[in-house]
């Protein structure tokens, strides 16, 4: 078992991380739903997660406030422009809809991943307080993981009538 203070540490670090995470989400899917045309299901999905992650910034907000500790603006900046870059990114490839679902999904299962390991850390050092808002996060991403993987083929379908057709597929 890890010691309190150290567990502690990791515990906030892990939060801060998390909550830049989370910036970077929405600085992945905002420029998305900007650009979807034809995919109004897709942008039905991200319209919701973006609430829900908006949700989840407070919740990590009222969790380091607990703490009496802050966010990192460096983290956050940092990840936000890493995210609005891969947006900008995909948004030159021909296959935009199909790039955006590969990697929407793969970051879902990375803060799957993240809110994981932040819980068992929270249990570790004793910060009770926050599992359940931790495992609220935890199981919106897991929902929003299936709903995107859910939705592959219908997306793929859609992308390809609309590729075979005289209308522009990617968005």
């Amino acid at each position: 078992m890890t010691s309190t203070s150290s567990a502690r540490d990791i515990f906030v670090d892990g939060l801060r991380n998390a909550h830049a995470m989370e910036k970077q989400a929405l600085s992945i899917m905002e420029p998305q739903l900007k650009r979807l045309q034809h995919y109004p299901e897709v942008s039905a999905m991200l319209e919701q997660h973006i609430r829900e992650t908006e949700g989840q910034i407070d919740r990590l907000d009222t969790i380091l406030g607990g703490l009496a500790e802050g966010s990192s603006t460096l983290k956050d900046m940092s990840l936000s422009f890493t995210g609005t870059m891969a947006a900008v990114t995909h948004s030159m490839a021909s296959d935009e809809i199909l790039k955006n679902s590969f990697a929407n999904h793969a970051f879902e299962n990375f803060e799957i991943a993240a809110y994981t390991s932040l819980i068992t850390v929270a249990e570790e050092c004793g910060a009770t307080d926050a599992l359940q808002l931790l495992r609220l996060s935890l199981d919106e991403e897991r929902k929003m993981a299936e709903s995107i993987e859910d939705s592959l083929p219908a997306v793929t379908r859609k992308f390809l009538q609309l590729s075979a057709s005289s209308e522009r597929a990617d968005i």
